[in-house]
């Protein structure tokens, strides 16, 4: 069985104001941007295609680190080793923390410099603390990757260094990754992310990201370069509540990348309107339940939901609610037993989880026969 809410009519503004517009195909070739608000595509362009990722592979990195730290497996004040052989190979190599040989820096100094100077030398140097070996650390990405739904990505680095194209991604996978760091650990990617420079080690260095810092509300995540692969970015910010996430990807020069990446978040905001539909952890809907101790059970969001529609065009989006039901008693409260579907005219439509509100407990033996005979007269 499907349940259903009853499509949505919202009143829209009218008229269209100059905005910036997304990048051409000569300035990236590829091109994506989803709203974390509502799960909404907003532009897709080659999204599919695998390219190098090289540094923006980091965020990976910091994936499985704050998933080891999640799960205690890994903790913020833990020192790790800086071993003579890594310092050899990877001493200034590159984009770089200057950790002196035999450094014990702590995991949190380590994330800062992965996240904020995009420092080859500390991803080694957590990679090996924290699982043994490069190799152990890159098994753990890529099982990440898999449990994610990353399908078109391999790692074979933890910090993106060119290894003759074993490590690729796309865009729809970067948008994947994004959305499981800003979603599944927002205190980590508040702390983490989104900080314009660092002082380490004697040295002050500025974080090269071309939105934190210089568009509101931007707040990461990570650039990338190579030969092969041009100049590439997955970057988000946030505005009165409203979370984008974009990659640009295969640019010619650092300077058409930066400014197409400017100009694409600006025109992610300008260009939609965006409606609150319902507050996090407010009900959005009911579904029936099937021998609990109720009959009916509120479904909330882990978010504020919310659609964007073109400005301007008078869209009006349909919301329907789908769930196997009835549900079947016992359900706990924030298991995932529905999904709320947004379509919207001429976009693609996107999904949202839904939650239960509360514990629903199996009837008592009266209870189910006082529910049978109410089922005789629906």
């Amino acid at each position: 069985m499907v349940g259903f809410l009853a499509a949505l009519s919202l009143a829209l503004p009218t008229g269209l104001s100059a905005q910036p517009s997304p990048p051409t195909p000569e300035q990236a070739p590829i091109a994506y941007m989803i709203d974390l608000s509502s799960g909404q595509t907003l532009y897709a362009r080659d999204i599919d295609r695998r390219f190098v990722p090289a540094s923006i592979t980091k965020v990976m990195t910091t994936l499985v680190a704050f998933d080891m730290l999640a799960d205690g497996k890994l903790r913020r004040d833990q020192r790790m080793p800086y071993r003579d052989a890594s310092f050899d190979e990877w001493h200034r190599k590159g984009s770089t923390l200057f950790l002196p040989r035999r450094a014990r820096p702590s995991v949190n100094e380590l994330l800062i410099g992965i996240t904020t100077v995009s420092a080859n030398d500390a991803a080694v140097v957590l990679a090996e603390g924290a699982a043994g070996s490069v190799d152990k650390w890159t098994a753990r990405m890529n099982a990440t990757a898999r449990s994610i739904g990353m399908h078109d990505s391999y790692f074979g680095t933890p910090n993106g260094w060119p290894d003759e194209g074993h490590t690729f991604t796309s865009a729809r996978d970067l948008g994947r990754l994004a959305t499981r760091i800003i979603r599944g650990h927002p205190d980590f990617f508040d702390y983490y992310y989104g900080r314009t420079g660092l002082k380490a080690y004697g040295i002050a260095q500025d974080n090269h990201d071309p939105i934190t810092g210089r568009v509101d509300g931007a707040d990461g995540l990570k650039t990338g370069y190579t030969d092969q692969a041009g100049y590439g970015f997955l970057g988000t910010a946030e505005r009165d509540g409203r979370r984008l996430v974009m990659v640009v990807a295969g640019a010619d020069r650092g300077q058409v990348r930066n400014r197409a990446a400017r100009d694409f978040i600006e025109w992610g905001f300008d260009a939609f309107d965006s409606t609150l539909l319902v507050r996090k952890g407010k009900p959005a809907a009911t579904a029936q339940v099937q021998n609990g101790a109720v009959d009916q059970l509120p479904l909330v969001a882990a978010q504020d939901i919310r659609v964007a529609t073109p400005r301007g065009d008078g869209a009006r989006p349909e919301l329907t609610v789908r769930y196997d039901g009835p549900l079947r008693a016992p359900i706990a409260k924030g298991e995932a037993v529905a999904t709320l579907e947004i379509a919207v005219p001429g976009m693609e439509p996107s999904t949202l989880p839904l939650y239960a509100a509360r514990d629903v407990p199996e009837a008592g033996l009266f209870q189910r026969i006082g529910n049978g005979f109410a089922g005789l007269f629906r």
